[in-house]
């Protein structure tokens, strides 16, 4: 196995749904990072081997959105390019697949990440109004074409939402923050904990933004109706979040006996990030400084119910296959899908009885909160999610590099019952 570097890494601006970038679509969330990563760098446009894009609520315009990507992008046309799809994980899924083709010697330059437009995902019409449109197109006469008008009720017009069904789960019936609720109630979480570490995460969000951490992974976007404005920040942090504001906001999946309301969830959220992924030879030959090599990575699937733990057992899974302790991370990443979430993932951390029942018979030790998620999360960033597991690190390589930290992990739950993670070493 071949070694594998991350050469750079970009994002957009990660703006809540139908507000700045509502108008754009989610190829044009990827194209101009992959432009930008291949001039800073001097990679010519026919030496790409591959673009590899994350991507859920991929549009009917845009059947491969990775491929529009990489044409967009001004690579050369014979360049391959192709979209992988593993729900929260799919920027991560992207990565990982580069990742392996470098290792294996069949790609040397790559370009991986995930784009999603949330604020796209359609209103599809339901199965009355379907057949009401079949009957009317197979009706070849006028009174065959009223006798169909005639059968029309307005409950037709009620829409399937996308986005609605793409967050419940198939298989268990709940919806991503029922999973939630099951893990509040499970490990004893209360809202007020919650609703501590949402509150948190917002501000920790707002410093990380007037220090400017994020102007080295952030890259301007052109959004508006006509292309006439710039966004260079995130849109969704609130400098105001406090206890009292979440403590007034009602429970959202469960009504009444709940604890998790949309303070203490990350919010639906449009964005896109983007990896340069280089072998040993490519950066020998274009003399590139890579930020970080990849170590290793790990998918791990448990119960759907209680996806929220998938962050525990990938993370388990590479320190395993890599010989590694979390106590050798000087950074963590956690995807904030919901506070509940994550605290139970901490919890089970520390505690063999709790972690056990995922199989692992050895805790992994302590996640720290010196460590996690140190400017803040997806609560206050938000979770496009076709792009979440590449942005978690590009977000996790940025802070190595400011602080010179030798290794850092980066994981996130995966709806339908699923973790990834992955391990960054600094060069």
């Amino acid at each position: 196995m071949k070694p594998v570097y991350l050469v750079d890494g970009v994002r957009t601006p990660q703006v809540k749904a139908g507000a700045n970038l509502k108008d754009v679509a989610a190829p044009f969330l990827g194209h101009y990072l992959v432009r930008h990563l291949k001039g800073k760098h001097n990679i010519p446009a026919d030496q790409v081997d591959e673009v590899i894009i994350g991507n859920t609520g991929t549009p009917a315009k845009y059947a491969n959105v990775g491929r529009v990507v990489a044409l967009e992008a001004g690579l050369d046309k014979k360049t391959s390019a192709y979209t992988v799809h593993r729900n929260c994980a799919s920027g991560m899924e992207a990565m990982s697949q580069a990742f392996d083709k470098i290792a294996l010697g069949r790609a040397d330059i790559v370009f991986a990440g995930g784009v999603e437009s949330m604020s796209q995902m359609p209103l599809i019409f339901n199965k009355k109004m379907t057949n009401f449109f079949m009957y009317l197109m197979r009706a070849k006469t006028l009174g065959a074409k009223l006798k169909t008008f005639m059968s029309f009720r307005p409950d037709f017009l009620k829409p399937i939402i996308a986005i609605e069904q793409g967050l419940t789960d198939p298989f268990c019936g709940k919806n991503m923050g029922q999973t939630a609720e099951t893990l509040a109630k499970e490990f004893h979480i209360s809202r007020e904990e919650q609703d501590e570490y949402a509150n948190n995460s917002h501000h920790k969000t707002i410093k990380a933004m007037k220090d400017g951490k994020f102007s080295d992974e952030i890259v301007p976007i052109v959004c508006g109706k006509n292309l006439d404005k710039t966004l260079s920040e995130d849109v969704g942090p609130r400098a105001k979040s406090s206890m009292e504001s979440l403590a007034k906001l009602k429970p959202y999946f469960e009504k009444g006996t709940g604890t998790v309301t949309v303070g203490n969830s990350c919010p639906i959220t449009d964005g896109g990030s983007m990896l340069l992924m280089c072998s040993e030879e490519a950066v020998k030959k274009y003399n590139l400084k890579p930020m970080a090599k990849i170590v290793d990575y790990h998918f791990h699937g448990l119960e759907p119910e209680r996806m929220g733990m998938g962050p525990l057992l990938s993370m388990n899974g590479v320190l395993k296959k890599t010989g590694m302790k979390l106590s050798d991370m000087d950074l963590i990443e956690i995807n904030e899908a919901f506070a509940a979430q994550v605290i139970a993932v901490r919890k089970a951390s520390v505690d063999e009885k709790l972690s056990s029942r995922w199989g692992i018979n050895e805790a992994m030790g302590e996640i720290s909160l010196d460590k996690l998620n140190v400017n803040g999360g997806a609560i206050a960033l938000g979770h496009p999610v076709g792009s979440t597991g590449s942005r978690l690190v590009v977000t996790l390589a940025h802070e190595m590099k400011k602080r010179n930290s030798k290794y850092g992990i980066a994981s996130l739950c995966i709806g339908g019952g699923q973790g990834g993670a992955v391990i960054l070493e600094k060069l």
